[in-house]
């Protein structure tokens, strides 16, 4: 139930569905622009133009309004950036989105910098899995991707991590045609020493980056990684999202493949995104936004914003633009959608 102000709004257990009967349960929170890396594939050319303080949405304003995803059906959060960890709090918030009723599944995406001087507090709000950015197995490869020098502070925080019992660990890894595809073999062999997922995700372009270079698809990452030895199917679960997963003989962990240019997952998609700037995305290459936070700011109650969601969720696109010939390029900028 939700409570808005005297009344007592009774909710059916699962509400989220969209027009093509799509049940949408995964929720991803985008608690900030801001970023501590200018990832070459992420960042706009020249300075990045961030949100005011005031126009970001308050961890109050954050956590009702995954209050009452959760009661129309949400059961999985994902909290993402920008990078989470560095904003002031975000344990803490973790910790009380933890604590609401109907959710089942917690994890945060971080690209890792910040994650060994907090990684008590979000291991004490219950996550039990990491996705952390990795595009590199090399460290001035690192720099030149991510705009930093933090290697050695991303590796270390891996290995903490994995001595801590934090499972399944993710390793999310953009390929770039010229520039890592080189390490597809080495990020492949890491599943043989450390029960790592390691993911390959093909490159979507949104915004204005500067890379120009060809796509590498899936088929072709994955063709050349089998030269290690034979990749066998890995059964879904329920909390599984578009990643084929795979896995060799005898390794300890997965591959995964992340298909959104090549064999898109549209119409399966479940999820939903709250930008930090408090807009409701229904699609991650859909440039169509709703406001939550002016009807949040101006009074409205939990059944209004109820109402808004759920026209919003039933309006969500069949597929998103690049579905159907792989070509052109996504406005906005993924720093701020919080993919």
């Amino acid at each position: 139930m939700i409570e808005s102000g005297t009344d007592i709004i009774k909710l059916p257990e699962i509400k989220l569905f969209d027009k093509y009967k799509r049940r949408l349960d995964y929720l991803r929170i985008s608690v900030t622009d801001r970023c501590n890396m200018q990832c070459i594939y992420c960042m706009t050319h020249g300075k990045i133009q961030k949100l005011p303080g005031s126009e970001i949405l308050s961890y109050e304003e954050m956590l009702r309004i995954a209050g009452i995803f959760v009661q129309l059906g949400i059961s999985k959060i994902r909290v993402t950036g920008g990078e989470p960890l560095v904003r002031k709090g975000v344990c803490d918030f973790l910790i009380k989105v933890s604590k609401l009723e109907g959710l089942s599944d917690l994890s945060i995406t971080t690209n890792g910098i910040l994650l060994k001087e907090k990684i008590g507090k979000i291991k004490s709000a219950g996550i039990k899995r990491l996705n952390i950015s990795m595009d590199t197995l090399k460290k001035d490869k690192f720099k030149n991707i991510t705009g930093v020098d933090a290697f050695d502070e991303v590796w270390s925080s891996i290995m903490i991590a994995h001595d801590m019992g934090f499972y399944p660990i993710k390793l999310n890894v953009v390929v770039l045609f010229g520039i890592n595809d080189d390490e597809l073999l080495d990020f492949a062999r890491l599943t043989f020493s450390y029960p790592f997922h390691v993911r390959f995700i093909e490159y979507m372009p949104i915004g204005t980056s500067p890379l120009t270079s060809r796509q590498l698809f899936a088929p072709e990452i994955k063709r050349i990684i089998s030269s290690i030895g034979p990749l066998n199917p890995v059964k879904r679960n329920r909390f599984d999202g578009p990643a084929q997963r795979f896995k060799f003989e005898n390794a300890k962990g997965e591959i995964g493949f992340i298909r959104p240019i090549s064999e898109h997952f549209c119409s399966s998609c479940n999820r939903l995104r709250l930008t930090a700037s408090g807009n409701l995305k229904t699609c991650l290459l859909s440039s169509a936004e709703t406001d939550l936070k002016t009807p949040l700011r101006n009074g409205c109650s939990d059944k209004e914003l109820t109402e808004i969601i759920l026209k919003t969720v039933y309006d969500k696109p069949f597929e998103h633009p690049l579905a159907s010939n792989c070509a052109g390029v996504i406005r906005g900028q993924m720093s701020k959608i919080g993919g």
